[in-house]
């Protein structure tokens, strides 16, 4: 057991927890969605099973990996600069404020976004992976200022944009909403858009949600039907409290699809 380390893999409280020899490859992976151990280095097996014995609970089987899927294969071969999985919730804002020329007005706002989709990020990245939830942020779509949260689930996808409420009123209308007594924001408007990219290229239904991070009251006019509004409060009860539509091998495959940065490059899909 001496030299073998476990480590969480993906997001904290993922689905996989990997053994480790002590110059970083892995000998073995324990599947907490399938309670599977799968090794690598058979010689290993007593010590892999004592250092993952803290973690494991119920029946649990061991054996070789499986045979990849086709999500996995795709995975797999997808090149780390475009992978979007590692990306951090506001990271093009972020950039902005690093790198941007805006004035002090507009660098505030920024600051105000950023937060935001932080909190937001905060919040959505606690959906276990081991109940097949997947989380991705940032991702950047043509013509509709980007996705700030793509959550994908058992009862569907989510294009989850955060909007910064300052402790004020927020009133939401079909293409604007409005904070305190500030200029309107195209915020509703950008959610549907970025909502349609998102199901031409992942050829799936895609839910458009607002979150609304911090507002003192939130009005909703009666005609917003297709757009769903919540705050950072009830954020994850409104994405989590619906029948499951999509088994965990559709869910694997949408998110192998969405953590591709050259999905999103799809020519033809926005409009």
């Amino acid at each position: 057991m001496r030299g073998l380390t476990v480590l969480p893999g993906g997001r904290p409280g993922g689905g996989r927890l990997y053994v480790n020899l002590p110059d970083g490859r892995a000998v073995a992976w324990y599947d907490r969605r399938t309670n599977r151990i799968s090794v690598l280095a058979d010689d290993r097996r007593e010590e892999i099973l004592a250092a993952l014995r803290p973690y494991l609970s119920g029946t649990v089987s061991i054996g070789p990996p499986p045979v990849p899927t086709a999500a996995d294969l795709r995975r797999l071969a997808l090149p780390p600069d475009e992978d979007l999985a590692p990306n951090r919730p506001g990271e093009g804002l972020l950039g902005e404020l690093e790198h941007g020329s805006a004035g002090t007005r507009a660098r505030h706002r920024l600051r105000q976004d950023l937060a935001a989709r932080r909190r937001t990020g905060e919040l959505l990245d606690v959906l276990p992976e081991s109940r097949d939830w997947r989380v991705l942020h940032s991702i950047d779509v043509p013509g509709t200022g980007g996705i700030d949260h793509l959550v994908l689930g058992p009862p569907g996808v989510f294009c989850v944009q955060s909007v910064p409420g300052r402790r004020q009123r927020v009133q939401v209308g079909d293409l604007l909403l409005t904070v305190g007594r500030a200029e309107p924001r195209p915020d509703p408007r950008r959610a549907r858009l970025a909502a349609r990219y998102a199901e031409r290229v992942l050829t799936a239904p895609v839910t458009p949600v607002l979150v609304l991070v911090d507002a003192s009251r939130v009005e909703v006019a009666p005609s917003v039907r297709d757009l769903r509004v919540t705050d950072a409060v009830e954020v994850l009860a409104s994405l989590t409290n619906g029948p499951a539509t999509l088994k965990p091998p559709d869910l694997e495959a949408l998110h192998t699809l969405a953590r591709d940065r050259r999905t999103w490059r799809s020519p033809g899909a926005a409009g």
